[in-house]
C-alpha cells in the first residue's frame, strides 16, 4: 500500500512538508483532550514521522509506536527519531492495513491515523477499521484526520481540487463520504463520539470500541 504524501528530503533521509508544520498544533490540542495520560498508541501511515515526534514529545506519558508501509517513511521516521527522538517514542514498524498477518498484538488505548484515508485506497480503510476493532482496548480511540464529503454540506472548493488532484495520481485516491466512514466503523465495533472541525477544511473524526 502506498500512502505517503510529497515530501522534502533532508540529507540524511528525513522528510518534512508544509501541511505537517501547519496542522501538528491543531491536531496536538485535540489529541491532549481526548488521549489518557498513559497508555500505548500506535499511529497508522505516520509518514515523515514528524507527527510521531511532536506528539510523543508532547505527551511523554504514552509509549508512541509509529508505522508506515513505506521504506522510505520508516527511514525519515528512524532519522527524526535518532536525531530529537523523545524516550517513548519507539521504532517504525512496518504495517500494511492491507497485510493482516503483520499486525501487531494489541491492546492498544488508541489508534491515530493522519491524512491516510484518502490518500489510500478504500481497502485500506477497510483494513484500518478492522485493525482497530482488533487490538483497541475497550473504550480505546480512533482518531482520523483529514477531508471528508458530509451531507448537506457544501465541499470547500479547495477540497474539490484537492479530490481532482488525488485521483489524477491514482483512481483509488480521493476525498470519502464521512457517513461511509462512519458506517464501516461501525461494522467494525466502533463508534463516531466526535466530529470536530479544524483548520484548512479539514475534520477531527473519533471513535471509541464499544466494550
Amino acid at each position: 500500500m502506498r500512502t505517503l504524501d510529497p515530501q522534502t528530503s533532508t540529507p540524511d533521509g528525513a522528510l518534512t512538508s508544509p501541511a505537517t508544520t501547519r496542522n501538528t498544533a491543531p491536531i496536538l490540542d485535540v489529541l491532549r483532550a481526548h488521549l489518557p495520560a498513559r497508555g500505548r498508541v500506535l499511529e497508522i501511515a505516520a509518514g515523515s514521522g514528524r507527527h510521531a515526534l511532536a506528539f510523543s514529545t508532547a505527551l511523554p506519558g504514552l509509549d508512541w509506536t509509529p508505522s508506515d508501509p513505506s521504506p522510505q517513511a520508516r527511514t525519515s521516521i528512524a532519522a527524526w527519531r535518532a536525531a530529537e527522538g523523545a524516550p517513548n517514542l519507539a521504532e517504525p514498524m512496518a504495517l500494511d492495513c492491507l497485510s493482516p498477518a503483520a499486525w501487531p498484538e494489541g491492546p492498544f488505548q488508541a489508534l491515530v491515523c493522519i491524512n491516510m484515508v484518502h490518500i489510500s485506497p478504500w481497502a485500506a480503510t477497510e483494513g484500518l477499521m478492522a485493525l482497530a476493532g482488533r487490538v483497541l482496548s475497550p473504550m480505546g480511540l480512533l482518531y482520523l484526520y483529514g477531508p471528508y464529503r458530509q451531507a448537506g454540506v457544501e465541499t470547500a472548493a479547495s477540497n474539490e481540487a484537492f479530490d481532482v488532484d488525488l485521483k489524477a495520481r491514482d483512481p483509488a485516491w480521493g476525498l470519502r463520504d464521512m457517513a461511509d466512514v462512519v458506517t464501516l466503523a461501525k461494522a467494525n465495533g466502533l463508534v463516531l463520539t466526535l466530529r470536530k472541525a479544524m483548520p484548512a477544511n479539514n475534520l477531527s473524526l473519533l471513535f471509541r470500541r464499544v466494550p
